[in-house]
């Protein structure tokens, strides 16, 4: 029984869900995998059933109604582990922004210390591959006006690419948790940061995807900017909800 759970949010990712899925599986430590499928129209929840005779028992899927937002299938898939013996839950992309082998890092700075360990793509300065620039500076500038509102000293706060102690999900309100875009990763962290985890950030290399399209819009850029100084305000006077 593995110790390790990897959340891999889902919708519409057919063309890189195999090659994700047996990515993790062959890592050297042992990692379960649970994706959380938003009910996918092009097959993605079919081929994880699939996937799973070849895999029983380390691969999950749970699959909802229709897409809701990254958010909430995050904390599905929180209020899943927590349910089960997982000591290290992750947070990775379906899409290979995210390298699969930097999950070993991002666990052994759990293993010796963290209690948040985030794999931050400006940890060592701007390590982005195959984005336009625009987008680049879009995320880095949000970044520095996280840094600002918040007073969390993390250089990549809407990185989604993260490994949480059991404890550190197990002290958070997962049901008060407002945000479903990027602006989530945010206030995840925020929030722990509030309760005095460690945070710790991994310098990881992150690449824009191959295959399959962005879910990136308008209306998350939109949460991210109005949701962090709603966010600010709300901790002062809400502490205790957090």
């Amino acid at each position: 029984m593995s110790n390790s759970v990897v959340i891999i949010p889902t919708y519409n990712e057919i063309e890189n869900i195999d090659p994700i899925i047996r990515a993790v599986f062959e890592l050297p430590k042992d990692f379960h995998v649970l994706i959380v499928d938003d009910n996918s129209p092009d097959g993605t929840g079919p081929a994880v059933l699939e996937l799973q005779k070849e895999f029983p028992n380390i691969l999950f899927l749970e699959i909802r109604k229709e897409k809701s937002g990254l958010g909430t299938a995050y904390i599905h898939g929180f209020k899943w582990a927590l349910q089960r013996d997982y000591e290290y839950i992750f947070e990775m992309d379906a899409d290979f922004s995210h390298n699969p082998s930097d999950l070993v890092r991002l666990r052994k700075a759990c293993e010796t210390g963290a209690d948040v360990a985030v794999g931050s793509r400006y940890k060592k300065g701007v390590n982005v591959v195959n984005w336009p620039m625009h987008r680049v500076l879009l995320s880095f500038g949000a970044s520095f006006y996280v840094k600002m509102i918040t007073g969390m000293r993390v250089d990549d706060p809407t990185a989604g690419f993260v490994c949480y102690k059991r404890k550190v999900l197990e002290e958070i309100n997962l049901d008060s948790v407002r945000f479903v875009g990027y602006a989530f990763q945010i206030e995840m962290k925020f929030r722990a940061y509030l309760k005095n985890f460690d945070i710790q950030e991994i310098s990881i290399i992150f690449r824009d995807r191959v295959r399959g399209k962005s879910k990136m819009n308008g209306s998350i850029v939109k949460e991210a900017v109005w949701g962090v100084f709603a966010l600010k305000i709300r901790s002062l006077f809400q502490k205790n909800k957090f």
